[in-house]
């Protein structure tokens, strides 16, 4: 599958973003105690956990399964002043730039043996600072454009003026801290500031970096609760995690990894709450193909009709299509085979306007 989407792993230096995604991908990406460390980003493909893939396994018993996938970016830490170039400065904001949603890493345990880049841990302090550089490197990007959208006014196109009106009131937004994503609700807005690329639009979420011994319980750390009501604000998810104890289940067994989750009373790792958090702010849903000779988890956009999500798998068959032979996972797998949800009607033929649904297992019919 395609797997060009990015969530790009950002935060203030130390706080656990490489710990994290060696964990997230077993990448070995340097994790030290110092700034800087991760210069050039590190990128990792991880498989997307996914229970409904075993269950189809188990159901055609095909002779292989492949889970559909996406990409980390370990992204060097951010200090105080990056908009003007201090620590990494714009190379990090490039890099921000090219992910197309942001996990940002706030620490949220005390520890005296790793030292905290300002000096003190202050979770709200942390993501302000992140969140003032990033709409600092923004005001920069806008007033660019308005400058060129005010010398194009005098031709009088009404679609500059509403551009201008935009710009400016995003604009505002970022000199009091408020991210463009706050600012900005509607499609058709959302549209007009693609290609500005701003950073603060990028789709967010926070992942509450805790103690070991706080794992089982995040709620009963103070700190948790303060990132929760600044993400509340702009309806963000919050996942806590502890990324040195993910980093230690990374290196177990499946069965030891099951096992000690189990003894800590977890029915899953963070790190399968993060990365299945992460493909959901993404925007991205899954469909399956289903037989004797694989059982494939297929990634699309919500909202992708049909041929084009025959087009993940070949563009001969989007080219070519006809119609999708669809069931969806629920049905199939409580008819107990596909035979037996198509004698119960559940079967359905779907033409090249049909949009397709979270869990469909679906047989492409196509003609080239």
């Amino acid at each position: 599958m395609s797997t060009n989407l990015e969530v790009g792993i950002v935060g203030l230096p130390n706080v656990g973003k490489s710990t994290l995604f060696n964990a997230i991908t077993k990448a070995g990406a340097e994790a030290a105690n110092y700034p800087f460390c991760t210069i050039e980003p590190n990128v990792g493909v991880v498989d997307v956990p996914d229970a409904r893939l075993a269950k189809l396994t188990d159901l055609y018993n095909p002779k292989k399964t492949i889970p559909a996938a996406m990409r980390f970016v370990d992204i060097a830490g951010l200090v105080k002043g990056a908009a003007q170039g201090e620590g990494l400065g714009n190379k990090f904001l490039a890099h921000i730039r090219e992910v197309d949603a942001v996990a940002q890493v706030v620490r949220c345990f005390e520890a005296g043996d790793i030292t905290h880049v300002e000096g003190s841990l202050d979770p709200l302090r942390d993501i302000e600072i992140v969140n003032t550089e990033l709409c600092l490197a923004d005001i920069e990007t806008v007033d660019k454009r308005l400058d060129r959208s005010r010398k194009l006014l005098k031709s009088g196109d009404k679609k500059i003026q509403t551009e201008i009106e935009l710009l400016e009131k995003v604009r505002a937004g970022l000199e009091t801290a408020e991210p463009a994503r706050r600012t900005v609700s509607q499609n058709e807005e959302i549209l007009l500031l693609k290609d500005l690329n701003l950073l603060t639009l990028k789709p967010v979420l926070f992942v509450a970096n805790v103690s070991e011994d706080e794992v089982a319980n995040p709620e009963a750390n103070p700190y948790v609760a303060v990132v929760k009501e600044y993400a509340a604000k702009e309806g963000a998810v919050v996942i806590a995690v502890s990324a040195k104890m993910e980093a230690e289940i990374a290196e177990l067994s499946e069965d030891e990894a099951a096992e000690f989750l189990r003894e800590l009373g977890m029915s899953e790792s963070g790190l399968d709450r993060l990365i299945r958090a992460s493909f959901t702010l993404l925007g991205l849903m899954t469909f399956f193909t289903a037989g004797e000779q694989e059982v494939r988890a297929w990634t699309i956009r919500n909202d992708t009709k049909a041929p084009q999500a025959a087009g993940k798998i070949h563009s001969d068959i989007e080219r070519g299509f006809i119609r999708a032979e669809t069931v969806g996972y629920e049905d199939l797998i409580n008819a107990g085979s596909y035979n037996a949800a198509r004698e119960k009607g559940l079967v359905r033929l779907e033409g090249k306007d049909y949009i397709m649904r979270n869990g469909d297992i679906v047989h492409f019919r196509f003609n080239v």
